[in-house]
């Protein structure tokens, strides 16, 4: 930690949930996360680990971390094996592998996170190689850049960004307490998602658009003259629809085949949905061309704005956690499928074995249909609202 960074720490700034932390892969996402902690949470030990040696002394020279160290550097062994608690995995999918072996091979017990966008290869990798694999939560925040690697990093990437946590069945209640804490203190929100169902979600909100903004733009060069005229009529809203496809062809690729069934199926709807627009053009079916475009402006209407919930609304959410497995879990990915945004998890433990899970809401989402569905979950549930000055964490 540089003096400079310490000086931009703000005087509020949240106790770090995890004393040490290890960011492995310090690309755009890597190091824009060690940024963001150094920023925010400065009583975090970080220590940056890459093959590239310029990335490193970038990473250094920022501030951004502690100490950083290649891969086989005894270094990052002896960080691993002696203050660690958290590993955040921010590499390729072909590096996990290799870097959950490591894990394995030293030893480490302390829970394991990653950014990587899709889960299918390091859901399977984790469960075989993790000395223990329920202290893996798969994660992934829904935040980039059309700038690639540390170049493009920067601390407020996340700020407002959707972070997906995958809690299952064997999370431990405490580590997604933990995790959930880290992600909403570097101003992130999280969505709790079943992680069968990620990989399909994360193709139709990124993956699918990313190649619908890369075949614009070959639509566009396709009916480029050799001035680029055509270029020059490109508007904000043409760049603003395209701008991802500046992403590293590289990566993408590399997502691309990782998920290449959700992917595949993604394009195959979504290349129907293009064709209902043809299809009514050539019938000359103006009623069907218009109920599609009123369909499409009214979605997007509805989608919410900047996440800026009031603090002058509260709801505490408390229910009994006796007896049941997979209460974070279960309790979580129900609340972010009606919309509710949660800005704290606390487990009261009343005695052994009895606990209580408390929640706290902002003034998002369903708050109704979270009642409901909880109640048929089976759960007992008691909802009170709390003023802000009642709740520490609210300025």
């Amino acid at each position: 930690m540089t003096e400079e960074t310490e000086q931009m720490a703000p005087a509020d700034a949240p106790a770090a949930p995890f004393s040490a932390i290890a960011v492995v892969g310090l690309g755009l996402i890597g190091a824009s996360l060690a940024a963001t902690l150094a920023e925010k949470m400065p009583g975090a030990t970080v220590f940056g680990v890459d093959t590239d040696a310029a990335t490193r002394e970038a990473a250094l020279t920022h501030g951004w971390v502690a100490a950083a160290s290649g891969p086989d550097d005894d270094a990052f062994r002896a960080f691993i094996q002696g203050p660690c608690e958290l590993v955040v995995i921010a590499t390729p999918v072909a590096a996990v592998d290799d870097y959950l072996a490591r894990l394995r091979d030293w030893g480490f017990r302390g829970v394991v996170t990653d950014t990587i966008s899709t889960k299918g290869h390091i859901l399977a990798a984790a469960a075989e190689m993790l000395p223990a694999p329920e202290r893996y939560v798969p994660g992934h925040p829904m935040a980039g850049s059309e700038q690639n690697g540390i170049a493009g990093a920067r601390a407020d990437l996340f700020e407002g960004a959707n972070w997906i946590l995958c809690p299952d069945e064997t999370t431990i209640p405490e580590d997604f307490q933990r995790l959930h804490e880290l992600v909403t203190g570097i101003s992130a929100r999280v969505v709790s998602l079943r992680r069968e169902e990620h990989d399909q979600a994360v193709a139709i909100v990124s993956h699918v658009p990313h190649m619908v903004a890369s075949s614009l733009m070959q639509l566009a060069n396709a009916h480029a003259d050799d001035s680029r005229s055509i270029m020059r009529l490109a508007a904000g809203g043409f760049k603003d629809s395209t701008r991802i496809a500046a992403g590293s062809p590289k990566l993408w690729c590399g997502i691309a085949f990782d998920n290449a069934d959700a992917l595949r199926a993604g394009l195959d709807e979504m290349a129907g949905i293009i064709g209902s627009f043809s299809t009514a053009l050539a019938e000359g079916d103006r009623d069907t061309f218009t109920r599609l475009l009123a369909e499409a402006a009214d979605a997007r209407r509805a989608l919410p704005a900047a996440w800026v919930p009031s603090t002058e609304k509260l709801l505490e959410v408390r229910i009994p956690m006796v007896n049941r497995t997979g209460v974070v879990a279960e309790v979580c990915t129900i609340a972010s499928s009606v919309g509710c945004n949660i800005q704290s998890i606390d487990i009261d433990h009343i005695s052994e074995g009895n606990a209580v899970l408390s929640l706290i809401l902002t003034d998002e989402g369903d708050v109704g249909q979270l009642s409901i569905q909880l109640i048929n979950a089976g759960f007992s549930v008691s909802f009170s609202p709390i003023m802000p000055k009642e709740y520490a964490h609210v300025d």
